[in-house]
């Protein structure tokens, strides 16, 4: 055998070693019927309801809204230019201006982790992998010093919540870093930046659920996003995906994606793509129309009610309550109840995941806190407020929390 026979030989017995991701692919019906579930998303144009990654999910899946798609991109357009109209309306290069906006608000996030890394980001870690992940699949170089944040906290654990490992927040650093990697962006980074996709890979794997979750349910369809990237050698990436997979597919049957956002991290990965695809989208690929679901229409009712405790333990006095609502209400619509009752109020603020708890009994949350919901004696909620539906006799509890 030649120098090249051995080298080849060699380079087969290396690649034999490396896994890869591969989802197989699910029963066509599964992912119409959960496109499906975003068309009436769709028909929400407001401002604090247009949601980027409801188009993003679906241009990046198998399914399509036809002239729907086309006019919620025109809705989330006109939000923006509007949005940048108000901020800088000498500029008449909204393109121009988004980029500027987002690259302003990493050097202001990168001012306030500080040069020796003790702060925290005014927002999240997330949003600042999220926000150089926007930048490298439009092609745009971010400063080395923006990259040296993110990659400083991957190397060192400062994505922690509340002891935890995030596995949304690792697993968008490590897409954009792959993003970088792929674009040949911030050269002079290139070694930590191949390291950290690797260590990214091995954090969300060890995160991994005897269910088969990444984490959990909705944090897994990120996760699969980066495992699929890239192979990782010497690992046993292709069961813990199919494991994942299958823990997806048991929690769709059970109903769990609900939320819009969830429903558009998933959607692109049952096609087998990632967010770093959109460097190079193919926007010829066939894709299936999605058409409403149809309602059977059902007997009329006496809709069975449910009682749920609510408690507050945070304030002073303490809440609880006893709050009966109709079987199937979600968790905003036991608060909604019980404020209409009296002796209890509380605030919520839109965002891209749906509504979330600013205020308990007049209690504003302060910095580092935030309002967690508890399932007794002590499970966190994995749903938000609009997502999660009690059952009957379960106890609910508010708790604000530090981070």
């Amino acid at each position: 055998m030649g120098r090249l026979g051995a080298l080849l030989l060699l380079l087969g017995a290396l690649g034999a070693l490396a896994d890869i991701c591969n989802i197989p692919e699910v029963d066509s019906s599964l992912v119409q019927s959960l496109g499906q579930r975003l068309l009436p998303w769709m028909d929400q144009l407001s401002l604090e309801h247009l949601n980027p990654s409801i188009y993003v999910g679906l241009r990046l899946s198998s399914v399509e809204a036809s002239t729907k798609e086309a006019f919620y991109l025109h809705s989330l357009k006109v939000d923006y230019q509007q949005s940048l109209l108000r901020h800088a309306p000498s500029d008449d290069n909204s393109d121009l201006q988004l980029v500027s906006l987002l690259k302003r608000f990493l050097e202001d996030e990168k001012r306030a982790i500080g040069h020796d890394h003790k702060g925290q980001p005014h927002t999240s870690y997330y949003q600042y992998g999220l926000s150089i992940l926007a930048l490298c699949v439009h092609q745009k170089r971010v400063h080395d010093s923006v990259v040296g944040k993110l990659l400083y906290a991957v190397e060192h654990d400062h994505h922690l919540h509340q002891g935890h490992l995030s596995v949304d927040t690792v697993a968008v650093a490590g897409l954009a870093f792959t993003c970088l990697e792929r674009s040949s962006l911030n050269s002079d980074l290139r070694h930590r930046i191949t390291l950290a996709i690797r260590t990214a890979q091995e954090k969300v794997l060890k995160a991994q659920t005897p269910e088969g979750y990444f984490g959990n349910v909705y944090s897994t369809p990120l996760a699969l996003q980066l495992l699929m990237t890239s192979p990782m050698p010497g690992a046993e990436l292709g069961t813990a995906c199919l494991n994942a997979r299958a823990a997806l597919l048991a929690s769709l049957q059970d109903g769990a994606f609900q939320n819009a956002l969830m429903i558009s991290q998933l959607l692109p990965v049952l096609n087998h793509k990632s967010y770093v695809d959109l460097i190079s989208p193919d926007c010829l690929a066939p894709r299936v129309t999605l058409e409403p679901a149809t309602v059977t229409p059902s007997l009329m009712q006496v809709p069975e009610f449910i009682h749920v405790m609510l408690k507050v333990p945070s304030v002073w006095p303490p809440y609880r309550h006893s709050i009966s609502v109709p079987a199937g209400s979600s968790l905003e619509e036991v608060l909604m109840k019980a404020q209409e009752l009296g002796g209890f109020m509380y605030g919520t603020q839109a965002s891209l995941s749906g509504p979330y708890l600013t205020s308990v009994m007049g209690k504003e949350v302060g910095e580092r806190e935030f309002w967690q919901l508890i399932r007794a004696p002590d499970t966190p909620l994995q749903q938000g407020i609009a997502d999660y539906r009690p059952k009957d006799g379960e106890t609910i509890e508010l708790r604000l929390v530090t981070w």
